[in-house]
């Protein structure tokens, strides 16, 4: 894929640009700050010269996941979705500014750390499977870090229905943490294959470098990792600090037979709990919804290339007033064809002002017609 320059940030209403965050293979990223309520958001926008249905439709499927998941705390918090002036859709949402894409290889992670994080995105993916839901791309780049040092899980556009998956579906993969299964086009994601990558992500974490990536430089080609992965034979990692019932727990994630893995993203938060009571740390909450919460909202409709939202996202006055005859302000203000956008005295006086005014202009005059008559016969 040929490098692409990023697109221009749009002029979006209530929000002013800061500077770019990123660019990815089909969107931009950018910081701005929201007018009101006052904060720093992220706004993820399609650059103007995509017109391709299927990366609309990646980009519908996102903004309606993340609607549907971002109440979950350890989920990037979507906050609303449209199409700009100039015609490019955009989800604003959560600003992080932190992410675990390049931490992990530069510095040594502790062990309590990366157990917290694995059990949250676990509680993250449960969640999105119990709505239905995988997200075919867990990888350390795409946890963030909020502002509150938490971290989120992010980036749902290539996810979709556990319903209706098929193995011609798969649109993109990041390699290095895809299950063999996925690696081999033999699906396109399951829950199985989620909780590959996440063990693929803790290994990552705490190894500082993707399971099947060798340190010599020239032996990480997308062929050569695919090999190492098709074989999916687990290697120890290299740390004395991580105790041998972990190096099981991820092992066991990460099982190149689908069916001796953990049946589920919460079977395996579970292991990194025990081991957390095993090194006497603190247990991190697995935070997963009620029974009756996934089928609360509408379902997500993974098929819709449709460019959704306001057509505009600037609002065009119209100055032409209707008046009826007699009309007073009053009258007016209650005109449905009024210009709201109009600034209007507020407040409980506002609708008798202008009486008030026009009997005080009366008052005036009237003193003023007394002192002529008084100068004119001579008292003054």
């Amino acid at each position: 894929m040929s490098t692409r320059l990023p697109s221009a940030p749009p002029i979006l209403p209530g929000l002013t640009y800061v500077r770019p965050l990123g660019s990815g293979g089909f969107a931009d990223v950018f910081l701005y700050e929201q007018d009101m309520p006052r904060r720093n958001v992220a706004v993820k926008v399609m650059p103007s010269d995509v017109r391709d249905p299927e990366l609309r439709r990646m980009f519908n499927a996102e903004a309606d996941v993340l609607a549907h998941l971002s109440a979950h705390p350890a989920i990037v918090t979507v906050y609303q979705a449209g199409i700009s002036a100039d015609g490019r859709p955009y989800i604003v949402m959560e600003y992080c500014p932190g992410s675990l894409a390049q931490r992990y290889r530069l510095e040594r992670i502790p062990v309590e750390e990366v157990l917290s994080t694995g059990v949250r995105m676990a509680g993250a993916l449960e969640s999105a499977h119990r709505a239905g839901l995988v997200h075919r791309d867990v990888k350390p780049s795409n946890i963030l870090i909020t502002t509150f040092g938490a971290p989120v899980l992010a980036d749902f556009g290539i996810s979709s229905s556990l319903l209706r998956l098929e193995a011609e579906e798969v649109l993109a993969m990041s390699i290095p943490w895809s299950a063999p299964e996925v690696i081999a086009e033999q699906t396109a994601g399951t829950i199985s294959s989620e909780v590959w990558s996440l063990g693929a992500t803790v290994y990552s974490l705490l190894a500082g470098h993707s399971p099947f990536e060798r340190r010599e430089r020239g032996q990480n080609t997308k062929e050569q990792l695919r090999r190492r992965i098709a074989r999916a034979a687990y290697t120890d990692i290299p740390r004395t600090d991580v105790p041998a019932s972990l190096q099981v727990a991820l092992a066991t994630a990460m099982a190149r037979d689908p069916g001796k893995r953990f049946d589920s993203a919460r079977a395996f938060a579970e292991a990194l709990q025990r081991v957390q009571a095993e090194l006497g740390l603190s247990i991190t909450r697995l935070e997963i919804p009620d029974e009756e919460w996934a089928p609360a909202g509408a379902p997500v409709d993974f098929a819709d290339s449709s460019l959704r939202g306001p057509v505009r996202s600037q609002l065009e006055r119209d100055d032409r007033r209707k008046r009826r005859p007699g009309a007073d302000v009053t009258s007016l203000a209650r005109d449905e064809d009024t210009d709201i956008s109009t600034p209007v005295a507020r407040g409980p006086r506002a609708s008798t002002a202008v009486p008030w005014i026009a009997a005080g202009l009366s008052f005036v005059v009237a003193v003023g017609a007394v002192i002529g008559a008084l100068w004119a016969v001579g008292v003054f």
